[in-house]
């Protein structure tokens, strides 16, 4: 986000390695889902991303009727993830990830907007809220998946 706000060097660099977040995923997801589930697992999230840099440059440039497409599609997107979620895992549930993931958005769409108009310290403050409710985000998942494959975790 930093990258592409500041028109920085390290612009497609810093989104090529965001976009790997999608494959790493798939990637987690695969020993325990199969490659069918942990791929479109990694579409999703790939699609998540892409949407999320469109928005940002969007945002950045002032085209807002493109913000605006931008963000409905990554909300959209962001449902299809919770439904994908609650369908693979009984221990995971669809409105439980909606709401986190609607939350997350939201801070990010925040973190974006404290960014462009240059106010730093609300930028840093939310990147802060962006970090552990992202760490609660991976409780969920981590918690999710030792439940529903409490044998390869055992000792």
């Amino acid at each position: 986000m930093n990258s592409i706000v500041g028109d920085l060097p390290d612009k497609d660099e810093t989104i090529k390695r965001l976009l790997r977040n999608a494959t790493d995923f798939a990637a987690a997801f695969e020993p325990f889902y199969g490659k069918a589930i942990a791929a479109r697992f990694g579409d999703l999230m790939k699609r998540h991303l892409t949407i999320a840099a469109e928005l940002v440059q969007a945002l950045k440039t002032g085209n807002t009727s493109a913000a605006a497409d931008a963000q409905k599609r990554w909300f959209a997107n962001a449902d299809d993830i919770a439904v994908f979620l609650g369908r693979i895992n009984p221990f995971w549930s669809t409105e439980e990830w909606r709401r986190m993931l609607d939350e997350h958005l939201k801070l990010l769409s925040s973190e974006v907007t404290s960014r462009i108009a240059g106010n730093y310290a609300e930028n840093i403050a939310l990147s802060d809220r962006i970090e552990s409710q992202a760490l609660e985000m991976a409780d969920v998942m981590t918690s999710g998946i030792i439940q529903q494959f409490p044998m390869a975790f055992s000792a």
